[in-house]
């Protein structure tokens, strides 16, 4: 077997490959555009070009593809052959500068909110230099942008990029006024930890929910769940470590760093951890990795389930981001330092993100909302739906005592002065993480643990960056006019604390007691749903900071908040049709049949005997009867539900009257249907059972 270094990034034209495959001009110029977002020349494209075609053809490529994602939350690709015809009646294998740079597939049939017409079809495909192409089976995949014909944004990448300029934008303001002019460029980077359940593929095509849907509609508690904590970080069963071996062969010779992988809580449920790197090409990569998830699962005879909540009664499956923010010179800027300058810059960086997040805590929650992620958040395995941060004992107590003004109990100094008197140096891990904090800082990066598992990490980052970036420009503006700026800078810090300390909380977010004080003390957003949320993503002070930061343009802002509010009606109305179709055909005709055993059986102990015909059958076919009624009642009432609500044609009501008449409905099925699952002979259940599902790898 080959050693993981010789093959790693086999499958990825990087810079090794660059190097090797350019001229040492093209090289220094493709750089500087990946670098330093310089303009890329149509000569040095060319030249990538035919280096990127033969060194693919050399792997055993025959097409090409523009690889994007669009906002269907998946990604999309169109298939180009590399031939040309030959004047002698062969083919010639070509790829020009122009067509590695441009593309152009139907935009006709994806998401737009209202950006195009269905009947107009032309979108662009535009080559993003700073994330690298890739071979996926005998395809030359190239990372592109994805816009429409009058240049809107159709995709999530082009917004993650605009909210990374955003940010280098700001952020770099900043460092010169510490004197720092040798950082050319600010770049946020995440690593996002994956959660998701394997399952064997023979129980999941015997289930219509799983197939529709990706979770699981009916089903009753087994006897055992997780709660010996017996599952997490246990022994990975056979089955499971080969196909995690067979996945991180896949994921690295496409150069993805996946590092950390274990069992997590939920019985069936693991975890896979990439190092963190650049933030468009970890959405990139995490967007490879869900898929090649689900590819090598099949090749083992299993199913990667990636939804939030697949099974009710165990936890649901997350998407841990962490984020930072680093110069090019290779200083992470939320990492603390050795000097007070060090330490001063840290500070204010901290304090650009404490403020982001408090006056922008509604677009963080619309990031991550979906009707998946709506069973996720606030039980006890998620963060709650209301946004906070935790920072840990130490530095809390740090910013209390400049928030006060106050000697610091952890230095001799009487007072802390930014830049002026000696600040302390920042002790890193001296606090426990906190696993129930949606924000928290975790020594040099902060985890946002919002995320559902099948979120792409795009909308999460650009919300982010935006909004970090827009603390960092309000930061400048005020130091760049100071006259005395070391007093200015103690004074920014302070006030800042002071303002948005509200969003500091380093208890227990699973505590109702917090969600109180959260909402009705401290005057923090509580979301719970999608619908709550997603509307205010119009709400002026958004759009005005999404439109000047140059992220988006209030007519794409428009249309995000009006594709996710219609993804979330045809998620739910897809459940419950499921549901309906579930329960009439295959539960309501499996406790037909078994009550109908049970009726033979007690005919036949009348037979031998009146006194044995008072036996169990009779208590049962009593309960299985009045349960039949109540899934029959279900079926007619969800079904009603949703055809009343088809008839709304405003998404903004029609996902309310969703979230408030359907998804009730729904559950009151399920009770009923779950209770007669419990009460129903094994042999008569029509599919796998949560045993059968949650124990069957």
């Amino acid at each position: 077997m080959k050693n993981v270094s010789e093959y790693f990034g086999s499958l990825v034209f990087d810079g090794r490959v660059m190097k090797a495959t350019l001229s040492a001009e093209v090289y220094r110029s493709l750089r500087k555009t990946i670098n330093e977002g310089a303009k890329l020349d149509i000569g040095v494209a060319n030249a990538v070009a035919a280096a990127m075609k033969n060194w693919a053809v050399a792997h055993g490529a025959t097409h090409y593809t523009h690889w994007f994602q669009p906002l269907t939350g998946i990604t999309a690709e169109k298939h180009d052959s590399f031939i040309s015809p030959s004047p002698d009646g062969g083919v010639i294998m070509e790829f020009s500068g122009k067509e590695l740079i441009k593309g152009e597939p139907d935009a006709s049939s994806f998401p737009s909110g209202g950006l195009r017409a269905t009947f107009e079809a032309r979108g662009y495909t535009a080559w993003d230099p700073t994330s690298y192409a890739f071979i996926k089976g005998k395809t030359l995949c190239i990372p592109t942008a994805f816009c429409s014909y009058t240049g809107e944004a159709l995709d999530k990448k082009t917004p993650l990029l605009r909210s990374m300029e955003a940010l280098n934008r700001q952020s770099l303001r900043i460092l010169r006024l510490f004197g720092n002019t040798e950082a050319r460029r600010v770049t946020s980077s995440v690593g996002p930890e994956q959660e998701y359940f394997l399952i064997d593929k023979e129980m999941y095509e015997k289930r219509k929910d799983l197939v529709f849907t990706g979770r699981t509609l009916f089903g009753a508690k087994p006897p055992k769940g997780q709660e010996m904590d017996d599952h997490y970080f246990g022994v990975i069963r056979p089955r499971v470590a080969e196909y995690m071996e067979d996945l991180n062969e896949e994921l690295w010779k496409l150069g993805i760093l996946a590092k950390t992988e274990h069992n997590e809580v939920a019985p069936a449920q693991h975890e896979l951890a990439p190092i963190y790197t650049t933030t468009n090409v970890a959405a990139d990569h995490n967007q490879l990795t869900m898929e090649i998830m689900q590819r090598v699962a099949a090749r083992h005879g299993l199913v990667c389930l990636l939804h939030e909540k697949p099974f009710a009664g165990v936890n649901g499956s997350g998407k841990h981001n962490n984020w930072s923010i680093s110069t090019d010179t290779g200083v992470n800027l939320l990492s603390p330092g050795d000097t007070p300058y060090e330490n001063a810059q840290f500070l204010l960086f901290l304090c650009a993100v404490i403020k982001a997040v408090d006056d922008y805590q509604d677009l963080l929650r619309i990031s991550v909302a979906t009707a998946g992620n709506d069973h996720r958040l606030g039980a006890n395995e998620a963060p709650p739906a209301v946004v906070s941060i935790f920072l840990g004992d130490e530095l809390d107590a740090i910013l209390t005592s400049i928030e006060k003004d106050e000697p610091y109990s952890g230095t001799k100094k009487s007072t802390i002065k930014l830049g002026v008197d000696v600040l302390p140096k920042f002790p890193r891990d001296t606090t426990d993480r906190n696993r129930t904090s949606p924000f928290a800082f975790t020594g040099n990066k902060f985890e946002f643990r919002m995320l559902g598992s099948s979120n792409s990490i795009s909308c999460a980052n650009i919300m982010l960056n935006a909004a970090t970036a827009e603390s960092l420009r309000i930061f400048a503006d005020k130091l760049e006019g100071a006259d005395n700026f070391e007093e200015a800078l103690h004074d920014l810090i302070r006030d800042t604390i002071r303002e948005h300390k509200r969003i500091i909380f380093n208890g227990n977010g699973y505590d109702d007691g917090w969600i109180k004080e959260a909402t009705e003390k401290r005057g923090l957003l509580n979301y719970r749903t999608t619908p709550d949320c997603i509307p205010h993503v119009l709400d002026k002070k958004n759009v005005d900071m999404l439109t000047s930061q140059k992220v988006f343009s209030e007519s794409e802002l428009r249309s995000r908040c009006e594709i996710t509010l219609e993804n979330y009606c045809k998620t739910v109305i897809i459940e419950a049709s499921t549901m309906v179709d579930m329960a009439r055909k295959q539960i309501l005709p499996a406790v037909g049949k078994y009550t109908a055993s049970l009726a033979e059986a007690a005919i036949a102990k009348k037979s031998v005997s009146e006194e044995l015909a008072c036996g169990y059958e009779k208590s049962l076919i009593a309960k299985l009867s009045v349960l039949a009624d109540r899934i029959s009642i279900g079926i007619d009432e969800l079904e009603e539900a949703v055809t009343s609500v088809k008839k709304n044609e405003d998404v903004i009501s029609e996902s309310a009257e969703i979230r408030d008449k359907v998804l009730g409905k729904m559950s009151l099925l399920r009770l009923a249907c779950d209770e007669a699952e419990t009460v129903t002979a094994a042999e008569y259940w029509p599919f796998p059972t949560y045993g059968d599902l949650l124990f069957g790898v």
